[in-house]
């Protein structure tokens, strides 16, 4: 991490990733790139559905390759980018038939390495293949959920899973929340961990800096009215008063309540849920 002397107070406690150590190339190649008008948590009718997005500076978005459909034919690893649009860096990977795509780069694969998708590729960091070939133990990212569909599951920087066994035509996987679940084994994933595990230790430092990344304030329910939010009102500093919880601003609780879908059609894959509550 790189952390800055204290010449004002908002540089006092900032710390950013030292990009320049990382990354090989500012600029992105321009036939994987395209731009477009980010909806910053608006609807078609220009209103706010989604709190606290907004602002920020124009971006490029760079086109991912997750279907990851180019198998038996190696790829290098040309370089190493930042993609705005994600946590994760990027690398440009050019196949052996000339071809470029951008993929997510696991952690200790810079410019350079090369890797391969193919149900017989060795378990090696970088390389791809189906679920049923990968060890158990093994820490893998990229996670198809249906077979072909693409990766969908750990994509995220610093993130893992891992495979801890092999049963029915179904693998089962540890996810970062500790979700354990069964994928069909003929789904792809890619060996290793993402890279950029030093992005959660970031300290902006000021407002500004969220701001450039069209991060919107985010107000405490206490210093609001009462009309405004189920925790406003009151002479000074109060409580939530007799409720068994936070709420939202819409009266919902907060914690403790179990949020997902009871008779979600992926009920039956989650071998053992993930943990919640106070750690």
């Amino acid at each position: 991490m790189k952390k800055y002397k204290p010449t004002t107070k908002s540089r006092r406690n900032m710390q950013t990733v030292e990009y320049r150590k990382v990354l090989t190339r500012a600029t992105p190649e321009k036939s994987l790139t395209f731009g477009r008008k980010r909806s910053v948590g608006r609807n078609n009718q220009g209103r706010i559905t989604t709190p606290h997005k907004g602002g920020g500076n124009k971006r490029r978005f760079r086109v991912i390759d997750f279907v990851y459909n180019k198998k038996g034919i190696p790829a290098k690893v040309d370089s190493v980018e930042y993609d705005p649009n994600r946590s994760a860096f990027i690398g440009l990977a050019v196949y052996a038939d000339g071809e470029k795509r951008y993929v997510i780069l696991p952690k200790e694969v810079g410019a350079g390495a090369t890797f391969i998708v193919a149900e017989d590729a060795p378990v090696e960091t970088g390389n791809r293949l189906m679920l049923k070939n990968i060890p158990v133990g093994t820490f893998v990212y990229n996670i198809e959920l249906k077979p072909g569909a693409g990766a969908k599951l750990t994509r995220g920087a610093g993130t893992f899973a891992q495979v801890v066994a092999h049963n029915d035509g179904y693998a089962q996987i540890k996810l970062p929340s500790s979700e354990v679940r069964r994928i069909m084994d003929t789904c792809w994933a890619s060996v290793g961990t993402v890279g950029n595990d030093e992005y959660k230790l970031r300290n902006f430092g000021k407002a500004g800096r969220s701001r450039w990344l069209g991060i919107r304030p985010t107000v405490r329910g206490t210093a609001m009215n009462p009309v405004d939010h189920p925790h406003g009102g009151g002479e000074g500093r109060q409580g939530i008063g007799l409720r068994r919880g936070p709420k939202t601003r819409h009266g919902k609780q907060a914690f403790g309540v179990r949020t997902r879908t009871p008779k979600k059609y992926s009920n039956d894959h989650i071998v053992s849920r993930r943990k919640t509550g106070k750690k």
